[in-house]
């Protein structure tokens, strides 16, 4: 089963996160299918990036966002609509 979650990049106190395609059963820094965008929580205010056609190519595809990947896609959602 495809998940679609973060992975944990950047230095030690400075993270940032990137959205990858993986399955289910491997681990969270480990290999990885496609990456989709990713998260900087450090920067004021935060950055989000994220290719949604692939995200809704993989959920078109059976692939389950997990819980935080599903509240940053609602946020950049609202935030691309708030821009246009």
């Amino acid at each position: 089963m495809v998940r679609i979650r973060l992975t944990r990049m950047g230095a030690k106190k400075k993270p940032f996160y990137r959205v990858i395609a993986a399955d289910s059963r491997s681990p969270r820094d480990g290999s990885f299918i496609e990456q989709l965008g990713y998260y900087d929580p450090m920067q004021d205010p935060y950055k989000i990036e994220l290719k949604m056609e692939r995200v809704n190519y993989w959920i078109g595809q059976g692939a389950q966002p997990s819980d935080t990947v599903k509240r940053l896609i609602k946020k950049f959602e609202s935030n691309t609509a708030a821009s246009v």
